[in-house]
């Protein structure tokens, strides 16, 4: 991997990236770490596979302007530079409207970058607070209607897949709610097809810590954009499930890295769900 404090010079790196990069060990082996998880969450579930007439992927890579999608961002235009991922890559935010949203941030960051990109503006925010009472949380009817307006902007850009920046606490922290409020076993998984079957969902931060993803974005000073939507309400159940696995994992440290392996080892015979595994079918052997 080359290093970091050369992208300015080396013909074709990501350079505005990693224009103020740190010079320090512990930033290399962190950009090391990120782009290894990155890496590996594309080759082990066929995130860039090409198309069956062998043309490469196109990926709507949808950004916030939070920490984890300029972390993704980063990460995958560092994979292209060093070719270890073959998916064309368009930048896409969804300016939903939200009161004093800086507009000009993102825009000029991705032309700083030199990156392909599309803005969109869709005033979901005036939906979202006048469909849901005060007293419930904005995220579910919000996230609905975010991710269909990117479903369309991917058809219209011919794209294969939209590109999230879910990391493993988000899949944890879904897994959790599922587990005490929805009564099921179910996470964030790192590839999904849509219910019309013609866009993929990928997530390629699914084995990122959102620890070492806080560190990246801050040594890296990406001009982040607070969420004055959900990220302005109290008491959500999802801050709820953070807290507890920030209070566990401080108990006993490593105890994220247990649960997502569990995630990664599921025993379908050691459930209870008749959908998926046939316990009527079960005989034992007879002589």
């Amino acid at each position: 991997m080359p290093d970091a404090e050369n992208f300015e010079t080396e013909r074709g790196g990501p350079s505005a990236v990693y224009a103020d990069v740190p010079s320090s060990v512990s930033f290399k082996k962190l950009r090391k770490r990120i782009l290894r998880q990155t890496q590996e969450a594309v080759g082990r579930f066929s995130m860039d596979a090409p198309k069956a007439n062998g043309q490469p992927q196109k990926w709507l890579v949808c950004l916030s302007g939070g920490k984890d999608s300029y972390t993704l961002l980063a990460a995958l235009l560092d994979l292209k530079w060093q070719g270890a991922l073959k998916a064309e890559i368009i930048a896409c935010n969804l300016d939903q409207g939200q009161p004093g949203f800086p507009k000009y941030v993102l825009p000029e960051y991705l032309e700083k970058l030199g990156v392909q990109h599309r803005i969109i503006t869709e005033d979901t925010y005036s939906i979202v607070t006048e469909k849901v009472p005060e007293n419930q949380t904005y995220c579910a009817l919000c996230s609905r209607l975010r991710r269909g307006i990117l479903y369309r902007v991917a058809r219209e850009e011919g794209c294969d897949a939209i590109v999230l920046g879910h990391h493993r606490d988000d899949s944890l922290e879904t897994f959790m709610l599922n587990l005490f409020h929805g009564g099921r076993l179910a996470a964030m998984p790192p590839k999904l097809l849509n219910d019309e079957g013609d866009v993929l969902v990928l997530r390629p931060l699914i084995f990122c810590a959102e620890a070492d993803i806080a560190k990246f974005a801050e040594a890296l000073k990406f001009p982040i954009i607070p969420c004055n939507l959900c990220g302005t309400q109290e008491g959500l159940q999802r801050a709820a499930m953070k807290q507890m696995l920030n209070e566990w994992e401080e108990r006993r440290p490593g105890r994220r890295d247990v649960m997502f392996r569990a995630i990664q080892n599921v025993r379908l015979s050691h459930l209870a769900d008749e959908k998926v595994w046939d316990f009527d079918g079960l005989e034992k052997d007879s002589e």
